[in-house]
């Protein structure tokens, strides 16, 4: 067993031992608010001039030899290209091909790493990396500056992102953005299930189903977010290129 991380720390419930060992004040609960506000102000001061920006999610275990790695690829450059930064978490597979369509399409590439067990390194297409312990705080930066999420076929950590968004939106702490799933076949089965079980269920209503579009279309990524982005700001149609 490694040094737990900040996050397991954090969220550790205290044992016996814990309470008969000296106090010391640096390893806290309340210590450990100010290193969370430490990242707050670290995350707004580094972001706020990002904008507009495109949250990409994924597996880190994808390969650069998956087809999914490259439609990442192909989907962030036209994205940059557009005039969108883009923001990953900054690790390798999806992030990684991310993180370099962004920098081939000419715009900026972010990235937001986060201590993990077994450390993640932080790809070398990132040109902006900030470095967070605490998953919350990390979030709040993938959501505060992204005018949209492209989601791609990932695991828990991606689940986790998808359904904060959505819970996000549909509770309204969120003005709405599009939430695209990359991969028809990959999201099928999760699809099917929302539909034919919660919905069916009554745990969800209709206008829900909306809040996720499916592509298989590096295009219709770039096109819907540019639509959005448009719509939300009340200007004319878009056309690719137009955010220079």
């Amino acid at each position: 067993m490694g040094q737990p991380t900040s996050d397991e720390q954090l969220l550790q419930r205290p044992t016996r031992l814990q309470e008969a060992l000296p106090f010391d004040f640096t390893h806290s609960d309340p210590w450990r608010v100010f290193r969370i506000m430490g990242e707050f102000v670290e995350g707004f001061d580094t972001l706020a001039h990002i904008h507009p920006a495109v949250t990409i999610f994924g597996s880190a275990r994808t390969h650069p030899d998956d087809p999914t790695y490259e439609a990442a690829y192909q989907a962030t450059k036209r994205l940059a290209q557009a005039g969108f930064n883009i923001i990953t978490g900054g690790g390798p597979g999806i992030m990684e091909a991310a993180n370099c369509g962004a920098v081939d399409g000419g715009s900026t590439s972010i990235g937001c790493n986060i201590e993990l067990p077994h450390e993640q390194s932080v790809n070398a297409y990132v040109q902006i990396s900030i470095n967070f312990r605490y998953f919350f705080v990390r979030k709040t930066m993938f959501v505060k500056y992204a005018e949209g999420f492209v989601i791609f076929p990932g695991g828990f950590g991606t689940m986790d992102e998808l359904f904060e968004a959505l819970t996000l939106i549909q509770t309204g702490k969120v003005e709405m953005f599009p939430i695209i799933l990359f991969g028809s076949r990959y999201w099928a089965g999760l699809l099917g299930w929302i539909k034919e079980t919660m919905l069916a269920e009554g745990k969800i209503a209709p206008s829900d189903l909306d809040l996720m579009q499916t592509t298989d279309s590096p295009e219709e990524v770039s096109q819907i977010i540019l639509s959005n982005y448009h719509a939300r700001q009340n200007g004319p149609p878009a056309t690719p290129g137009s955010l220079r």
